[in-house]
């Protein structure tokens, strides 16, 4: 999060949106949204006579547009929202919409700086992505997935480069599908390509691709491996290298290869998303041991305890000692840590998050149609009416809570071992 050092850290409460004066206002108010320091709240809202707006700590956008969703808070503390004007799309930022129009826009994204938006557009039945509201030079025949490099200085997306007729088969597996960066192409095709991603240096692209019926690698700069594969799922690269790694399926189950090659030797049933720690020296993934059955395994050594419903990705501490997973079992959601699963279960639970000095772990959950905050595997203050995840302070001494209570939004910092129990 962008900036955090600046946020106010002060211990005390603020009241900053009383959203039953709000609701009163409009007449439709969608959901609320709140930006990452917890200083402002905002839903999009519909006047009397059918035009959208935003109203953020309830003052409204002066402007009003046919249409309005997607409202996010940006890390840099921007609000923006996809909107429709004349019957075109395009992204609003603070209430102001870019001068670039389209059929349609979606999916804006961030950079991991910060400083950059881009998002998919359709424009004259072509498609291309648009950085800081200014569009590709080239466009393409479809478009899949895309992304942002983490300087925001790139995008990269998958672009179908040439038109197919309808059943024509043959021409889709003389390959239509690459990676375009920045709007230019990579000289080569593939059958498919999926999940783009930039290298931590903002230099090299990879995608995930799909070479004959059944064979898929890995692309990087339009290189693929020249290893081939039963299936292959989303790359990620090695922290502060080019090395790329991904999960493989290799004589009939699932692995772990880096620049093609096995680094993991252990097989699964099914394996994905892995994730690197901090320090890149360790790699965490979502897998499964036995069918129907996932836990999470840490550099291929799985956990002691698996689960039947769902396990979902794996979050590595500040220190990269200790992996985090939202686990479901028997219906019920709660958080496991090392193996160890909490007794607390909830309806639904949301992302933990670790204390800077990796010792502690938040999360929002509900039960019963109330919010809480679960702290090392203890419900701790009051059940809420509305809930956002915490939010730990650079130095750990403190909490950011961002609540609804009494049908008003409060801003709450509270110290850690206040709720530590």
């Amino acid at each position: 999060m962008k900036d955090i050092e600046n946020w106010d850290w002060q211990v005390g409460v603020k009241t900053l949106a009383d959203l039953v004066k709000i609701r009163a206002q409009f007449k439709r108010v969608d959901e609320f949204v709140v930006g990452f320091d917890g200083e402002k709240i905002a839903a999009p809202v519909v006047s009397d006579d059918g035009s959208f707006t935003t109203c953020v700590n309830g003052k409204v956008w002066p402007e009003q547009f046919e249409l309005l969703w997607y409202l996010r808070f940006g890390p840099n503390g921007k609000l923006i929202a996809l909107v429709r004007i004349d019957d075109q799309w395009t992204l609003a930022i603070d209430g102001v919409p870019g001068e670039e129009r389209y059929e349609y826009a979606w999916n804006p994204r961030f950079s991991e700086n910060g400083e950059t938006i881009g998002y998919l557009y359709k424009r004259e039945n072509m498609y291309g992505v648009a950085v800081d509201g200014k569009p590709w030079d080239n466009s393409f025949a479809a478009i899949r997935d895309f992304c942002i490099s983490p300087d925001g200085k790139q995008s990269a997306a998958t672009v179908q480069v040439e038109s197919l007729k309808e059943a024509d088969v043959f021409g889709f597996f003389k390959g239509v599908w690459s990676v375009a960066v920045n709007g230019k192409q990579w000289d080569k095709k593939f059958i498919n390509a999926w999940n783009p991603i930039f290298s931590s240096d903002s230099n090299s692209v990879a995608a995930e691709i799909r070479t004959d019926i059944c064979e898929y690698s890995v692309a990087v700069n339009a290189g693929g491996w020249p290893e081939k594969f039963g299936c292959v799922w989303a790359p990620v690269f090695r922290p502060q290298s080019r090395k790329v790694v991904a999960p493989v399926r290799d004589d009939g189950a699932w692995t772990l290869a880096e620049d093609g090659k096995l680094i993991w030797s252990k097989h699964y049933n099914m394996l994905w998303s892995p994730r690197f720690s901090h320090d890149g020296l360790r790699i965490a993934a979502v897998v499964s041991p036995k069918f129907g059955r996932w836990t999470i395994a840490v550099d291929d050594d799985p956990w002691p305890v698996i689960f039947s419903n769902m396990v979902l990705e794996p979050i590595f501490s500040p220190d990269s000692k200790r992996v985090a997973a939202i686990v479901k079992e028997n219906n019920r959601w709660t958080i496991a840590v090392d193996g160890v699963v909490w007794s607390e279960n909830f309806e639904m639970i949301w992302n933990p998050v670790f204390s800077p000095d990796s010792k502690h772990i938040a999360a929002k959950a509900e039960r019963d149609g109330k919010f809480y905050i679960v702290c090392n595997n203890k419900i701790v203050g009051p059940a809420y009416e509305g809930l956002w995840e915490p939010v730990f302070s650079p130095d750990g001494k403190n909490v950011l809570l961002k609540y609804l209570k009494n049908g008003k939004y409060y801003r709450q910092v509270v110290l850690v071992n206040e709720i530590i129990c």
